[in-house]
């Protein structure tokens, strides 16, 4: 039988939780009745005029949210692939090294730029790729000429992957290094005394068993398509890399919060979120389907 009382801590326990969610999450969401407005900040909400789909309908016929949305997708792409693979790697090195020793020391050294903001780590990228960084002096000792490589649209998405997958690597490794303990042990000894190297463990002990953890991740990956990374483009970019370097969220802030399109600005970010939320919902089903993974 259920305590009441006891129960009612765990309420109350909860409470902050559900306020917070409330007032940030739930609340806001009426905001995306400016998507079907023409807004005036002066008449508000609602007085403003209803246009209906009018701002869809430019949005999908503007160029540049054209060239967002293509930003976004191969940014977010890349990303996830290399979010994927890299830790996959590193956690495998880790789990072949035989001086156990290193790897904590290891561990905790390529951790450490996961916990510090881009605002941070954005300044000593720009530092270390800047036209007097190491990066160009190393370059200048061969003699080639300083090259502004953040103000490139050709190398933009290059850095701007290279960086994130920099950041998170080590994080994302723990992931897969949990999985790797699941293995039985005696798996490998088995294996060994069949006569196989190590390599060859690698590929028909360890893979297939961690497949389930790499298949699950990789498809609850999908719902995040989108999301290329707000903090991180917006203190790398400028308007040189514009073309290449634009994500829906850099636009939307741009377009909504400093030319004042707030109807447009939405329209865009409510897009961007019904997108989202039908690929979250299919990365779901298909964990569902392949892993048995489920939240419900």
């Amino acid at each position: 039988m259920y305590n009441k009382k006891f129960l009612k801590h765990y309420w109350i326990m909860m409470a902050p939780g559900y306020i917070w969610l409330v007032l940030f999450s739930i609340v806001p969401m009426f905001g995306i009745v400016l998507a079907f407005q023409d807004f005036n900040p002066v008449l508000g909400i609602f007085k403003s005029t209803w246009i209906g789909l009018e701002n869809f309908t430019y949005m999908f016929k503007m160029d540049d949210v054209r060239q967002v949305f293509t930003n976004t997708v191969v940014i977010a792409l890349f990303k996830l692939i290399g979010n994927l693979v890299i830790p996959l790697i590193f956690a495998l090195l880790l789990n072949e090294l035989t001086f156990k020793k290193l790897v904590r020391p290891i561990q905790t050294i390529v951790y450490l730029p996961y916990f510090l903001s881009w605002v941070i780590l954005a300044s000593i990228v720009l530092n270390i790729f800047s036209a007097s960084g190491p990066v160009n002096g190393i370059l200048g000792m061969f003699g080639i000429k300083p090259t502004l490589f953040f103000g490139r649209p050709d190398l933009f998405r290059q850095l701007v992957v290279g960086t994130d997958v920099w950041k998170g690597f080590g994080y994302n490794a723990v992931i897969y290094l949990a999985a790797l303990t699941g293995i039985n042990p005696s798996l490998h000894e088995a294996a060994a005394i069949d006569g196989a190297g190590r390599f060859s463990r690698l590929l028909h002990v360890t893979l297939p068993g961690i497949r389930v953890t790499i298949v699950l991740l990789a498809i609850l990956s999908l719902g995040s398509i989108l999301n290329a990374g707000f903090d991180q483009i917006f203190n790398l970019y400028n308007p040189l890399v514009y073309s290449t370097g634009d994500i829906i969220d850099t636009w939307v802030y741009r377009s909504g919060l400093v030319n004042l399109q707030f109807s447009l600005a939405t329209a865009v970010g409510l897009l961007k979120s019904l997108v989202s939320f039908v690929l979250i919902i299919f990365s779901y089903v298909m964990a569902d389907k392949y892993t048995g993974y489920k939240i419900f």
